[in-house]
Order: C-alpha cells, then structure tokens, then sequence
C-alpha cells in the first residue's frame, strides 16, 4: 500500500528557540567565567564547571528533542506532540476561518502544547508567526509555525477538496 504525500509537514524541536538557547547559553558562559575567576583552592569552584558544563549537554540534547510535528492531510490537521502527549486531530471541515497572525507580542515565548485557555488552544515551539483557526463554535486554535505563508496555503487547499 501506497502512502499519500501530506500537504504539509513540519517538526517543531524544543531547543531551537533563539530566545531560550541564548539564556542558556548566557548562563553556561556565568558558570565558566566563575569558575576561571574563583580561586583554585575553595571548595565549590569545580562545581561551576559541571553545572556549565551540564548546561551545555542539556542545551545540545534539547535541540534533538521533538516538541511536535505539525500534518496537514486528508481534511484534517494533525498535531502529533512528544511521547505521552496526546495526539491532536482538527477536523478542516469544522473551520470557518484561517489566518495568519504573529504568535505573540512577547519576545520570548514559552513552548506549549494543547494549551487550553479562555476559548483558545495553542501549539508552540517556536518562530515569531503562527495561523489562527476559527471553528464552528468559536474556539480558537493558534498552531506557531516557521513557515506561516506554507500552512495557511495547504490549509485552504486541503479545505477546498
């Protein structure tokens, strides 16, 4: 059996944040420069550097992590999130309205998945953009995306078959 190509897929990882990674990265160079700065004989300085160092392993790990993957296929969208998550199907035939809008005016944004708060749903790993789905009864899904202009197009395409 054949396997259809989706309209659209993209991996959202829960590392690449531009905005997290450089905290990260701000905080191992702390550690680092406490630990070259401190003096050889006291008794924590090996400390700074394991937690630098550790910083640095966990930053590098969570780049390869799968936060979720976005599918756009057969009328519907699926968001499919890390292991114990649920996986999230939007039915395109129960949406009435598809935009494009920035996620949020916030410049560091915290990533979330299936979110559910007053009347809105939100999916979000990372990027500046996401596309605002509105259903039959008013609930809203913001799915933050890197490619905005490519989901909201297959989007309206998978809706009109």
């Amino acid at each position: 059996m054949q396997e259809i190509e989706p309209a659209f897929l993209e991996k959202q990882y829960l590392g690449r944040d531009h905005g997290r990674i450089s905290i990260r990265l701000v905080l191992a160079l702390f550690c680092f420069a406490a630990y070259y700065i401190t003096e050889r004989s006291e008794q924590n300085t090996e400390l700074f550097l394991v937690v630098g160092c550790g910083i640095l392993i966990t930053s590098v790990i969570m780049m390869f992590l799968l936060h979720y993957k976005t599918t756009v296929n057969n009328k519907s969208i699926v968001l499919d999130g890390l292991w114990t998550t649920k996986m999230v199907k939007i039915d395109l035939n129960s949406i009435v309205k598809v935009e494009r809008t920035p996620y949020s005016s916030f410049i560091i944004n915290n990533p979330v998945y299936n979110l559910h708060q007053k009347g809105t749903v939100r999916f979000y790993a990372d990027g500046k953009d996401a596309v605002k789905l509105t259903d039959r009864d008013g609930l809203l899904y913001i799915i933050g995306t890197q490619r905005p202009v490519e989901l909201e197009q297959s989007i309206k395409a998978e809706m009109k078959k």
